[in-house]
């Protein structure tokens, strides 16, 4: 299979062998793709290097041998977000996030134009707590894994003065307990309303969705969590962000 001037973006570029990268792109037609980059890091493609940076958007050409493509040739076809601080640590939990999450080779558009409008938020300096919560719900939904947020597992509407777990098999579940533990670890009613209706929510229910998304994304993950949840083991400071 042959790839000609594929749309992408770069998630992940790691060294492999003395000159060459091992490279994971999230394409507009064909999903993620894994790329070879043959002796790139010599000094005549210094320009094919610095357009496989992460969250780079690309053109490519690429010649697929089995699971992995041999890249051909590599545009940039803008200039990624610099990102420092807490907006870099999302730029890392957004690509590995579809690292973990996309086999290759599967076709998700969706996802594409959901990475595409949140690089975008990043590169306007957008409230990042809002920024990640919408990616979450759409590569869910992509994934085909997502579920209503208007109304909950039995179908009764949600409640926007209630609090929910979020069950990834289910959805939302209302919770009729009282104790303060347990309800810091739900969304509000209010919350999900808002995120269903792609409309940001008020700080305090904003930031409720953060720790019942992050439940449903670890289930889908497996055994193993992500190393950006490592790094900072409380992601809550990007809640933080204006």
């Amino acid at each position: 299979m042959r790839f000609l001037v594929e749309p992408a973006f770069v998630l992940h570029a790691r060294p492999w062998r003395e000159s060459s990268l091992l490279v994971d792109v999230l394409s507009e037609q064909h999903g993620r793709i894994g790329l070879i980059a043959r002796g790139i890091c010599g000094p005549k493609r210094q320009h094919m290097r610095a357009a496989l940076q992460p969250l780079q958007h690309i053109r490519l050409d690429a010649t697929l041998r089995g699971e992995l493509a041999q890249l051909r040739a590599v545009e940039a076809l803008d200039t990624a977000p610099r990102l420092t601080g807490t907006a870099m640590l999302a730029g890392f939990y957004l690509n590995e996030l579809v690292l973990r999450l996309t086999p290759r080779l599967d076709p998700l558009p969706l996802l594409y134009a959901a990475y595409e409008r949140t690089r975008a938020c990043f590169g306007r300096n957008e409230s990042l707590a809002w920024t990640l919560r919408r990616f979450e719900r759409d590569l869910l939904d992509a994934l085909g894994v997502g579920f209503p947020l208007h109304h909950d597992g039995e179908g009764e509407p949600v409640d926007p003065n209630a609090r929910y777990r979020l069950e990834p098999e289910y959805g939302p579940r209302r919770s009729l307990g009282n104790d303060r533990h347990v309800r810091d670890m739900m969304a509000t009613g209010s919350a999900l309303l808002a995120l269903a209706s792609d409309r940001m929510p008020v700080p305090d229910d904003l930031a409720s969705l953060r720790l019942p998304m992050r439940m449903v994304l670890a289930y889908h993950l497996g055994a193993y969590g992500l190393k950006s949840w490592e790094v900072s083991s409380d992601l809550g400071r990007l809640e933080r962000k204006p």
